[in-house]
């Protein structure tokens, strides 16, 4: 007896913190329309960024955030699967014409945590102490509260990162705290850092979904797993990501605050050794113009000499 078409087949990364993403989509959809879960499919792709997991490479070095779609991106546009399901900090401002971040689902903890199995904080830390990132984001930061950390290339998944700590790889490092708690590892961390003052990335703590522009089944099947707040959080955050990506390579980081509908979106750009950083925030009800304001006032802070250093 054949068996009956699949409602839909969900494309994914490996990693555990991925495939626990994967399985929520997974489940909603199931949950919304009434299906089985064996009736979705999740097809698991290595993509260049899982391949590439020398720790001294960075992201920049083996191709930027594309590193971590293409693959989900191609097998999406040949048809080969439905929904790419992404956690939106590694999707690349420019998506290929065809595919669209159509959902959001509800966003986790924004927030980065520190890890140590020998400290409470990062100013707990002894002088010269080992921190592990590969993000030059996290590096900047730490760098411009404690200038005398030596950075430590820092790259795997969670666990990877989790083990290479407890192996004294590094004194230290920062994870985001929603891939802790979607992995319930959240008892991992140290301490939880205030976003004020260490800015997450931008779309951190939330899974996108991406499906082909002309595909309105799939455009309607996801639609209730979309939620409000988080879409307009995030197309605020990477309306700003756009506008600095035009212009230079440099750390990056925001956070939104949605209160009744008014957002605060505040941003922030940093050199990599933190010590020259720019802030900027504004107030509105249209996330992609907030997204702009943001960015172009960052770049004017900054000015053309100082951002000519990330120019390619």
């Amino acid at each position: 007896m054949q068996s009956p078409p699949h409602f839909a087949r969900i494309g994914t990364r490996g990693s555990p913190l991925a495939l626990a993403q994967a399985n929520l989509v997974r489940d909603l959809l199931s949950e919304a329309h009434g299906v089985a879960k064996e009736q979705i499919e999740i097809e698991v792709f290595s993509t260049g960024g899982d391949r590439s997991q020398k720790d001294n490479t960075t992201l920049s070095e083996i191709g930027g955030k594309g590193v971590f779609t293409k693959e989900i991106d191609e097998a999406l546009l040949a048809g080969r699967i439905d929904i790419g399901v992404h956690s939106s900090k590694d999707v690349a401002t420019g998506l290929p014409a065809s595919i669209e971040l159509v959902a959001f689902l509800e966003r986790e903890d924004v927030r980065d945590a520190f890890l140590s199995v020998t400290v409470k904080g990062i100013d707990n830390l002894p002088e010269g102490a080992r921190f592990g990132t590969s993000s030059i984001r996290r590096a900047a930061q730490a760098l411009r509260l404690r200038p005398d950390l030596r950075i430590v290339p820092f790259r795997g998944n969670v666990h990877t990162r989790l083990q290479k700590l407890l192996d004294g790889v590094a004194d230290a490092t920062l994870l985001a705290m929603a891939g802790l708690n979607r992995l319930d590892e959240g008892h991992r961390a140290t301490a939880i850092l205030d976003p004020e003052h260490f800015m997450p990335a931008p779309a951190q703590g939330a899974i996108g979904l991406a499906i082909r522009k002309d595909d309105d089944r799939l455009r309607e099947l996801i639609a209730p797993l979309d939620h409000a707040p988080t879409h307009t959080a995030i197309s605020a955050e990477r309306s700003m990501l756009a506008v600095l990506d035009g212009s230079c390579r440099t750390p990056v980081g925001a956070l939104t605050l949605n209160e009744d509908g008014q957002l605060t979106l505040k941003g922030e750009i940093l050199s990599l050794d933190g010590q020259t950083s720019f802030r900027a925030v504004a107030e509105g009800d249209d996330p992609i113009a907030l997204g702009e304001i943001v960015g172009r006032d960052l770049l004017n802070q900054a000015g053309p000499d100082w951002l000519a250093q990330w120019a390619d």
